[in-house]
């Protein structure tokens, strides 16, 4: 089709060409009489540059030219390749074109003496056709893919073998089922490697990996230098074990903690049994031993409840119903209670408390938190010191501070008196009853109502408590 559109523009430009008036030339040589009638025929012949050799070889030579420059930008790299290989081969195509009488006025060499067929004679009483066909054509014992077409300068008829092309095709698909295979193992072997490569880092976390155990939760992983995805992963699994290191570190903790505060009551009460076994007794003396006895049976019970309610509590087993909670009163009431242990020990308890202070919370479990802070104020301040209860709103948060004269806490036990079991032994008196979970349950129950606690404390002058709520 290429072929047939660059033959019809050079047809009509060589038409064209020969219907421009002649310009006045210079004196020359009369022309003899056969020569006036040629050039005269010539004038009328619209296919007269055809009758020339030298005309009709630059003409098929342009048609090539056009149609490769034509292939360049419509055909993909495969089939211009083919087109190309056909076109410079004379011997694999035919060209005829004819007037539109019928009348051949052109065959490509490997053509004569015969004929190609033309349009008209293909397409007959056929006004709808649009001027272009494909035919299938056998010549010379050679199957040809024919195509007719009618212009209107000229029909043309262009034949190709379809044995040529179809030989082009098996030679690029036999070099494609070579190069194929090349290919796939070339790029098998090199996957391969480039995967080795990149999962040695996962190789090295594996085994690092399986190395750490509950008793060397200490050791990480290697970082990879590359912030790549792996990279990542890694910094997060060492994250992670951190994490698992520091509740394994608090488990063990909590069991030593736990079986310390549970054997000192079981050893003195064993102890005191045994006593109370070993001879006979007075029922003034069994008395005392089973009053004593009953004490430390309290204590072991109070510390099972306390454990067994921040259990439930970091479950969520514990239910925290919210109400409004009228803080002023419930502080008032609290104060008036803990004013008669203060009393005990002759100290001053002073209270500022603004009125109508209310936020949503439980009252129960507000007045176990505030009861346990004044009660630990009580219990460390020493005889004669003072005591004071305020609460003010600040901006939207209202304010709890509870300080006292008391022995005070080290800087370096400030961080962990809110963690199980921890008490500040040297800080403290040794009459002072405690197991260590009181301050664990008070930061519980505060984080319950989206508060905050904090102390702050200065050995031998006091210390400060501060609980704030948020104001709805």
């Amino acid at each position: 089709m290429q072929v047939a559109s660059s033959l019809d523009r050079i047809i009509q430009k060589k038409q064209s060409e020969t219907k421009i008036p002649l310009k006045p030339a210079l004196p020359r040589k009369k022309k003899t009489r056969k020569e006036r009638l040629k050039l005269e025929s010539m004038k009328h012949d619209s296919f007269a540059f055809f009758r020339q050799q030298e005309g009709r070889k630059n003409i098929i030579d342009s048609s090539v030219n056009e149609t490769d420059s034509t292939q360049d930008e419509d055909q993909n790299p495969v089939w211009s390749a083919v087109y190309e290989h056909i076109l410079l081969n004379s011997k694999n195509y035919f060209i005829q074109i004819a007037d539109h009488k019928g009348l051949v006025v052109y065959r490509s060499e490997n053509l004569q003496p015969d004929s190609l067929p033309v349009f008209a004679t293909i397409i007959k009483n056929d006004d709808s056709n649009d001027g272009i066909e494909f035919v299938e054509f056998k010549y010379d014992n050679q199957e040809l893919r024919l195509y007719v077409s009618r212009t209107k300068s000229a029909q043309i008829s262009i034949g190709y073998t379809v044995v040529e092309i179809q030989e082009t095709l098996n030679k690029l698909f036999f070099y494609l089922m070579i190069a194929f295979p090349v290919v796939l193992i070339i790029s098998t072997i090199g996957g391969w490697f480039l995967a080795k490569v990149s999962l040695n880092p996962i190789d090295d976390i594996t085994r690092s990996a399986q190395e750490i155990t509950a008793h060397n939760l200490s050791q990480r992983l290697p970082i990879p230098p590359t912030n790549d995805e792996i990279g990542r992963l890694t910094a997060t699994l060492n994250q992670m074990i951190e994490r698992l290191e520091a509740s394994f570190i608090q488990i063990r903790q909590f069991t030593a903690d736990a079986s310390h505060e549970l054997r000192t009551p079981l050893a003195i009460l064993m102890g005191e049994l045994e006593v109370a076994l070993r001879s006979p007794k007075s029922n003034q003396q069994l008395t005392d031993i089973l009053s004593s006895s009953l004490e430390e049976v309290s204590r072991l019970s109070q510390v099972v409840r306390n454990l067994l309610e921040i259990s439930r509590a970091e479950s969520g087993q514990v239910k925290i119903e919210m109400q409004p909670v009228n803080i002023s009163l419930l502080l008032k009431d609290i104060c008036e209670d803990v004013e008669l242990l203060a009393e005990e020990k002759m100290q001053t308890l002073e209270m500022i408390i603004e009125s109508d202070s209310i936020i949503i919370g439980d009252a129960v479990r507000l007045h176990q938190a505030f009861l346990n802070v004044l009660d630990n104020a009580v219990k460390y301040t020493p005889t004669g010191g003072t005591i004071l209860v305020r609460l003010i709103k600040e901006s939207k948060w209202l304010t709890l501070r509870v300080s006292d004269t008391g022995v005070g806490i080290p800087e370096q036990d400030l961080p962990h008196i809110f963690d199980r079991f921890y008490r500040v032994d040297k800080a403290r008196s040794q009459d002072v009853q405690g197991n260590g979970l009181g301050l664990a349950i008070v930061k519980w129950i505060v984080e319950a109502h989206h508060g905050t606690i904090s102390a702050e404390s200065t050995p031998g002058k006091g210390t400060i408590f501060t609980i704030r709520f948020k104001l709805e």
